[in-house]
């Protein structure tokens, strides 16, 4: 097992990989983390009953702590820690962390980042860099696992990566699964279109596909980060069939550390899973202006590398443009890298998901 940290402009994203694969996948953005873990002192400012709960002032945002955490009335001021990223235009889940000394709601500390989340998960995997900053920073806490290297990605890992940007995915015995995110619950739906061709009885084959899929499935919920209410339609099974595959299914789920629970089938004979929201899933955050701006500037600074003569200007849509604004730290880690500050033009006609590099 091998940590893999690729960093580019405003980004990190980080890749357990071991022989079998990709096991772990996550992304961390600087200027924008999601706040889980971080420290903050706060102020009550309102208490929900209805809600099981009170809204906690971290100054300049709040968060919901539920009433198991603190019975503390309103104007307390308490230590409390991010334990579930916004979701859904809601902030963020907070627990009780002690108390803190005299002062306004402000943040105390970040948490940590997706290198020091997944070294904490795989504590005996070496961790390859491709950033000498970055690695400097995390020298004190993982100094004797880093190694810097020219780039942590090879085509491999990178063609792994890229997979998960698609919803519909190729699986053993000629399946396909499909994954449809909704505000609601995330609907999986499996595919045996080509595995129906398979030679043997049609109950018998499809029991197989079903089984040898369920891997695959509980792989794809833990590399994509799904979480909250999840519904799986097994193929070509009956209700009754169905259930005889709970627990090859619950078996499938119990490698997560996240710590995902089959539910069991429902009267339609749909699997339900229940896994817990911690960070937000991958969905949210590859197809956003934000995350298209992050990835020009990957691209911008991967051509200054190889040419370190040219100066770029992005074009993209106002959205993206405004989203790489945003972020106080994106611009500025390609103007060290680059030696040169990025042009930006904003260009009405391309969508949130286009851009383009042209010469400065």
């Amino acid at each position: 097992m091998k940590l893999l940290a690729s960093v580019s402009p405003g980004e990190v994203r980080v890749a357990a990989f071991d022989a079998s694969g990709l096991v772990d996948y996550a992304i961390w953005r600087p200027g924008v983390p999601d706040g889980v873990g971080d420290l903050y002192r706060g102020r009550i400012v309102a208490r929900m009953p209805a809600l099981g709960g009170a809204f906690v002032d971290l100054g300049g945002a709040e968060g919901f702590l539920p009433e198991r955490e603190s019975l503390a009335p309103v104007g307390t001021m308490l230590g409390v820690r991010v334990v579930r990223a916004g979701q859904g235009g809601k902030g963020v889940r907070l627990a009780a962390s002690g108390d803190t000394p005299g002062g306004p709601a402000t943040l105390l500390q970040r948490g940590p980042g997706a290198i020091e989340r997944l070294a904490a998960l795989h504590p005996t995997a070496a961790i390859e860099i491709d950033d000498a900053g970055t690695m400097a920073t995390l020298r004190p806490l993982l100094a004797d696992r880093l190694m810097l290297v020219a780039h942590a990605f090879d085509d491999e890992v990178a063609s792994e990566i890229a997979a998960l940007a698609h919803s519909i995915i190729d699986l053993p015995h000629g399946a396909r699964m499909a994954i449809h995110p909704t505000a609601a619950v995330t609907a999986i739906d499996l595919d045996l279109a080509a595995a129906s061709d398979q030679r043997g009885g049609k109950t018998r084959t499809h029991d197989a596909a079903n089984r040898a899929a369920i891997p695959a499935l509980a792989r794809q919920i833990r590399l994509r980060n799904l979480g909250g209410g999840i519904v799986i339609d097994l193929a070509g099974l009956s209700v009754k069939r169905r259930a005889a595959l709970g627990p090859a299914l619950a078996a499938a789920l119990a490698d997560d550390p996240v710590g995902p629970r089959f539910l069991g089938f429902s009267a339609l004979g749909l699997a339900e899973v229940l896994r817990p929201r911690i960070h937000p899933p991958l969905h949210e955050l590859l197809f956003t202006p934000h995350a298209h701006g992050l990835a020009a500037l990957r691209q911008a600074a991967t051509q200054i590398a190889a040419t370190p003569a040219t100066a770029l200007a992005l074009s993209a849509a106002p959205s993206v443009i405004s989203a790489l604004n945003a972020d106080p730290v994106a611009l500025t880690q390609f103007s060290h890298r680059a030696g040169r500050a990025l042009v930006l033009r904003q260009e009405h006609a391309l969508s949130s998901a286009e851009w383009r590099l042209d010469p400065a």
